[in-house]
């Protein structure tokens, strides 16, 4: 491939498509330092392709990753037996992003988000669609039944979603949420969400719609490690809680009423201690402790009320929620 080639090349939009070659089947698949299972993943897909009673369509969005993913995809997939797009954002915008950005663009009738180390089985997404072609849901989760990661990941995942279904939703399965599929009715008002610093796993509950949930156990990873860091399991957590509950402000105010209590029995106290002489210098512990209690207790308000205005204000500003600065369109060429 020339350089160049790749900024150069631009694809067709899915209203573009002729309805009579519409692909039935859509897999989102995002792609972030996934370099080294880029070829496991495409002939996974590729037998995918070769087992569904309808067209496939795999639409590949590289998040700003710094490995040679985009490069790696862009040579490979004019061989595929199935239709594809490749989209690359112009720096890594998250995974909210990159889902989104995919589901924007594809141009199926039923779709899936897929993780590209594949470690989902393929018999999961067969379900995914045949609940969907049956019309059983509008939207359907994979739930993990069993994990082959290693014992500090299982852990850390087990906490994290713990925590998720206590203070953000209470409907997320106890495994958490990594895939699902739905259909164009869910997929149309998913992608029409503008907001930013949001929650895709919490986006689909609060949609509604018929759900269902498969159940599957997690593989082990075959090549590289997960980028699913702590920091980013605290802001992910974070941008839930909130973009979906009062949870904060609950927690201000019962601290404050509680501060008021405790302010009142102190005051007894102090009162009392000055009665009966216990304290010397008159009015110093008191005026410290609560000129201490009560600085901490702004300051942890000022905090999270300065949450909440900053994602505001993120959400004013109007701008996307990804740039793409390329996109693809490859036809399906079946091996002879």
């Amino acid at each position: 491939m020339r350089p160049g080639a790749l900024e150069e090349e631009a694809g067709l939009s899915a209203s573009e498509l002729d309805p009579a070659v519409r692909p039935h089947y859509s897999i989102i698949v995002n792609v972030y330092l996934n370099e080294d299972s880029i070829p496991a993943l495409l002939s996974r897909l590729a037998e995918m392709a070769g087992q569904l009673d309808g067209p496939l369509e795999v639409v590949f969005t590289v998040d700003g990753s710094p490995d040679q993913s985009l490069l790696v995809l862009a040579d490979a997939l004019d061989d595929q037996p199935f239709s594809s797009r490749l989209l690359a954002h112009s720096r890594n915008f998250g995974a909210l992003a990159a889902s989104k950005t995919g589901l924007t663009h594809a141009s199926g009738r039923v779709f899936a988000v897929m993780a590209a180390d594949l470690q989902e089985p393929p018999e999961l997404y067969y379900e995914f669609f045949r609940v969907l072609d049956q019309d059983e849901a509008d939207v359907v989760f994979g739930v993990r039944d069993n994990r082959a990661d290693p014992a500090r990941t299982a852990f850390a995942a087990r906490v994290f979603w713990a925590l998720y279904r206590r203070l953000v939703n209470h409907e997320v399965p106890p495994g958490g949420i990594d895939v699902y599929a739905c259909n164009d009715n869910f997929r149309r008002h998913l992608v029409a969400f503008e907001e930013a610093n949001s929650s895709l796993v919490a986006l689909t509950l609060w949609l509604g719609f018929r759900r269902r949930t498969v159940t599957y156990d997690r593989q082990e990873r075959e090549h590289g490690t997960s980028s699913w860091s702590f920091k980013k399991r605290v802001r992910y957590l974070s941008d839930s809680i909130f973009s979906f509950t009062d949870l904060p402000i609950r927690l201000l105010l019962g601290t404050g009423t509680i501060g008021v209590f405790v302010s009142v029995l102190l005051a007894v106290l102090v009162v009392a201690g000055r009665l009966s002489g216990a304290i010397d210098v008159p009015g110093y512990a008191a005026t410290i402790v609560v000129i201490a209690f009560f600085a901490a207790l702004n300051l942890c308000g000022l905090g999270i009320l300065g949450a909440y205005v900053w994602r505001a204000f993120e959400n004013t500003k109007g701008r996307p929620g990804a740039v793409v600065m390329l996109d693809r369109h490859f036809e399906s060429r079946p091996k002879s």
